[in-house]
């Protein structure tokens, strides 16, 4: 059985209900004791940035900001080097806890023996 769980949520805004689900799924695994790693790719980056979350809105979901929060006291959250460059996001402007980092951290992460990796 898995240990840890490498998360990687693409969708925003522009598909909220499947960001949404990821967001729930690593609150629960963070919830429930289990090491958790939360990538922000494509759409979702924007959530790496302060008071982002809250303009997040999908009814009979949890708030946004309340997972992350959750997220980050318990697990880890990473926003990808390449999308946090195309949204010109620096390491200077996302919320504390968050760091940016690349594919050969992500793959690393997923591939380890405990490691179970999903994909939103």
């Amino acid at each position: 059985m898995a240990n840890k769980l490498v998360i990687k949520v693409t969708a925003g805004a522009d598909a909220p209900e499947r960001c949404s689900q990821a967001f729930t799924v690593a609150a629960v695994a963070v919830a429930s004791g289990v090491e958790v790693s939360l990538w922000l790719t494509g759409e979702s980056s924007w959530f790496a940035l302060p008071g982002r979350a809250a303009e997040f809105e999908l009814p009979h979901a949890a708030p946004l900001p309340d997972l992350l929060e959750s997220i980050l006291a318990g697990g880890r959250v990473t926003l990808c080097t390449q999308c946090a460059a195309r949204r010109e996001i620096t390491e200077k402007d996302v919320l504390d806890g968050v760091r940016i980092a690349g594919a050969q951290v992500f793959v690393s992460e997923a591939v380890q023996d405990d490691a179970q990796a999903l994909v939103y």
